[in-house]
């Protein structure tokens, strides 16, 4: 008898990051790697976020709710227009998000391994909605 057959892993999930922090997008970039995820694109200003959520190859997206001071709204609206989920990354809380999106997974700073998965699993599991 032959040995059992290996199965292949799944592909890892590609995350579109959006942060104008470049430590913490350093940072974010190897948590995700830990926990079995790749940075498909990463931007830290709205007009490349923008641009990104519109082009770029990704299952995912974390947002950063403010980019040098501007928020990231548009670049959320061009997410749920394409059907992306995302998750937010704010150090305000649920109370600093616009009420149309206090549904959304978010992501408290500083924000730990374990925190970031269980809000990237919950993204992807309720998906763009």
């Amino acid at each position: 008898m032959t040995a059992a057959m290996q199965v292949p892993a799944p592909p890892s999930k590609r995350v579109l990051v959006v942060e104008d922090e470049l430590m913490i997008r350093m940072l974010l970039e190897d948590m995700l790697g830990e926990l079995g995820y790749t940075v498909a694109a990463q931007a830290g200003r709205i007009d490349e976020a923008l641009h990104a959520a519109k082009t770029a190859d990704f299952d995912l997206a974390i947002l950063d709710l403010n980019l040098e001071g501007e928020p990231v709204l548009a670049v959320a609206e061009a997410l749920a227009a394409r059907g992306t989920p995302f998750v937010f990354a704010t150090g305000y809380g649920e109370r600093g998000l616009p009420e149309a999106y206090r549904n959304r997974p978010t992501l408290k700073k500083p924000f730990q391994l374990e925190g970031l998965k269980q809000m990237l699993q919950s993204a992807l599991d309720r998906g763009s909605n």
